[in-house]
């Protein structure tokens, strides 16, 4: 037997936080976020269940990877077994067009993409609110990706609720440029700052409660079709989830000087009358929303201070599907051992 199937999954960054786990085990958070999905990043993933393998094998980017990224990998594919009552072991093939651990969100593309592929090869026909739960269990945020446009995780009371609903295709000239600050992974992984927020920090009961009026707020403004309102409610919600880490013992921040310099770019934007928001999440990389139509002139201003290799523009990107026959043609599926993943 051998089911195998190819999977594109875009990344999402939360415009409503989210920030805490009531549940380690099953990824339930402590609060309902909302996220806008990106087209400029995603990642694409291939999974093949073969009965004559002795034990799952994980390429990343080409690269053959060890027994502890490997094991997070089969933990989360004994999900999908599980499932389809099987024991078959898998062959991972998984190419990230985001830079891995830098505050990019790859890890939502990453097990969207694993959720989708793993659906496909093993023919489970997993309707996309049910998979979003699957795929909560490798990434809280991945829950999000299974959706495009503007989407809301529903924090929900068990594993069973706790999913992912479609808000808006974020069609109305919606867009992001996003700043690498810096693309290399991060010294606090945002699991260890989460917990350590969590149980730690004086300010997080507040930022909780602040984030249930949050997502309120700005489904209504989405709903409106108000983008100021938008972003004013995106730019502050941020700002309180990245206080909550300076209440944290020890505190501890992920923003740097270049970082600081985007904001204040942005900020300088909007005095001059182009509406332009930040937000930042679990890394030192800035998120401007925008308009569409106006990213460029965003861009323009950040190239004063930031090469244009680290400035990305992007619109709202697609829930995930399956890989057309031209995009698959696009990389060499590994059939033996000898070549090291998918090769251009």
């Amino acid at each position: 037997m051998q089911n195998k199937a190819c999977v594109r999954a875009h990344t999402n960054i939360a415009l409503i936080k989210y920030w805490g786990k009531r549940d380690e085990t099953y990824f339930l958070p402590m609060n309902s976020s909302l996220s806008l999905t990106l087209d400029k990043l995603y990642t694409d993933t291939m999974v093949s269940f073969e009965e004559d393998l002795a034990g799952d094998v994980f390429y990343l980017n080409d690269e053959l990877q060890g027994e502890k990224e490997t094991q997070k990998i089969s933990a989360f594919l004994d999900l999908f077994r599980k499932e389809k009552k099987t024991t078959a072991f898998a062959r991972v093939e998984s190419h990230n067009h985001v830079p891995t651990a830098a505050g990019l969100a790859s890890s939502a593309s990453a097990f969207a993409a694993l959720a989708g592929a793993a659906n496909r090869a093993l023919q489970l026909h997993l309707d996309p609110q049910t998979l979003s739960t699957f795929a909560r269990r490798g990434s809280g945020s991945a829950t999000r990706s299974i959706y495009g446009g503007f989407v809301e995780w529903d924090m929900g009371t068990t594993s069973d609720d706790s999913f992912a609903i479609e808000v808006d295709d974020a069609s109305w000239d919606i867009g992001m440029v996003i700043v690498a600050v810096n693309k290399k992974a991060k010294e606090v992984s945002s699991r260890e700052g989460m917990k350590r927020t969590v149980e730690t920090s004086p300010f997080y009961p507040a930022w909780t409660q602040a984030a249930k009026k949050d997502i309120v707020s700005i489904k209504e403004a989405i709903a409106k079709k108000d983008f100021i309102r938008l972003g004013e409610i995106t730019e502050a919600n941020g700002m309180k989830m990245h206080g909550t880490m300076l209440g944290a013992e020890p505190p501890f921040s992920y923003w740097e000087p270049d970082s600081i310099r985007a904001i204040n770019i942005v900020k300088q934007l909007r005095k001059e009358g182009i509406p332009c928001y930040v937000t930042m999440d679990a890394g030192p990389n800035v998120k401007v929303l925008c308009r569409l139509s106006q990213a460029e002139t965003i861009k323009t201003a950040l190239l004063s201070c930031f090469s244009a290799d680290k400035l990305i523009i992007t619109g709202p990107g697609a829930g995930i599907r399956e890989l057309t026959a031209t995009e698959r043609s696009e990389y060499q599926w590994n059939e033996s051992f000898e070549v090291k993943g998918w090769k251009k």
